[in-house]
């Protein structure tokens, strides 16, 4: 299978990315079948060759999550919601709900303090 994936080159801790169409048992910086753009994550740049990247996703190759990101970012693919996305999302709501509902709580609670002390001062 074909992968459209990141081939790394640059200094050490000033990497910089070649977007590659290469064989899925190849080695990350192996010999590519295509170099299909760039990426430099430090100043984000990104350059596309919309073409080449077209006819090798139309002859099935699968990108990666990360090179997928960078296709939708540029208008290549859809943007599609991902199932782990969804479900971090569902549990940031959950976390929500129940974050709301202690204050909410804490505040009845405080409210019921407030209010028997008062019947005991008087």
């Amino acid at each position: 299978m074909i992968k459209l994936r990141l081939k790394r080159f640059g200094k050490k801790k000033e990497a910089s990315f070649r977007i590659v169409a290469c064989n899925s048992t190849s080695r990350r910086d192996g010999r590519p079948l295509q170099e299909l753009g760039f990426y430099n994550p430090r100043t984000k740049e990104t350059r596309l060759d919309t073409e080449a990247l077209r006819t090798r996703l139309n002859q099935g190759a699968q990108p990666t999550n990360v090179v997928r990101s960078l296709l939708e970012k540029g208008g290549l693919l859809e943007k599609t919601e991902r199932p782990s996305i969804s479900i971090g999302k569902a549990k940031l709501e959950n976390e929500k709900k129940l974050a709301k509902a202690k204050t909410k709580d804490e505040e009845n609670d405080s409210s019921k303090a407030e209010s028997e002390s008062n019947e005991t001062e008087s």
